[in-house]
C-alpha cells in the first residue's frame, strides 16, 4: 500500500463512527429487530457486533504494533451474537464502545512510523496479516455493515407495502 493510500484509509477508518451515526436515522427504530431470513442479522445485532468486532480489532492492532509475529484470536461472530444475546445488549452502549475504541486506535495509528506498517500478526483464519492488511479490513468494516443495514431495511420496507 502506498503512503497516500494508507493516509486515505486511516482517515476513512477514523470517520467510521460518524458515518455509522449519520446512517442510523434512515432505519426506523421499530424495525431494528427485523430479521430478513433465518441466517440474517438484525440492525440491533449488527450494531452490537460492530462493537465486539472493534474490541477484537483494538487488541489485534496493538498486538501487531507491540508484539509483531504473534497470533491473534479468531472468533465465531454468529456464536457471539447468539450466545451473548445481542438483543439483550444496549445498542447505545455498543455505539459508545465502538466510538471510544475506534478513536483510540485512530489516534494511535496516525502517529506510527512507516516501518510499523510491515509488522505482522498471525490470524487463525486469514493467515499472516500486516498492519496494512488490518487497516484495510477495518477501514471497510463499518461501511460494509451500513450497507448490510440498508439491505435489512429494504427487505423490511418491501414487506410493509
Amino acid at each position: 500500500m502506498t503512503h497516500t493510500e494508507r493516509l486515505r484509509k486511516i482517515e476513512a477508518y477514523g470517520q467510521a463512527y460518524d458515518k455509522l451515526i449519520a446512517a442510523l436515522p434512515q432505519f426506523p427504530r421499530e424495525m431494528w429487530q427485523y430479521r430478513a431470513g433465518p441466517e440474517g442479522w438484525t440492525i440491533h445485532e449488527i450494531i452490537v457486533h460492530i462493537a465486539d468486532s472493534e474490541a477484537n480489532s483494538y487488541a489485534r492492532c496493538r498486538r501487531c504494533i507491540a508484539e509483531p509475529g504473534l497470533t491473534v484470536m479468531a472468533y465465531d461472530e454468529t456464536a457471539w451474537a447468539r450466545k451473548l444475546n445481542y438483543h439483550a445488549q444496549s445498542p447505545e452502549a455498543a455505539l459508545e464502545l465502538f466510538k471510544q475504541l475506534r478513536a483510540a486506535s485512530y489516534h494511535l495509528i496516525k502517529t506510527l512510523p512507516e516501518t510499523a506498517w510491515a509488522n505482522t500478526i498471525a490470524h487463525p483464519e486469514n493467515g499472516v496479516m500486516t498492519l496494512d492488511d488490518w487497516l484495510d479490513v477495518y477501514a471497510r468494516h463499518a461501511p460494509d455493515h451500513i450497507a448490510q443495514m440498508q439491505e435489512v431495511y429494504a427487505a423490511w420496507h418491501a414487506q410493509q407495502v
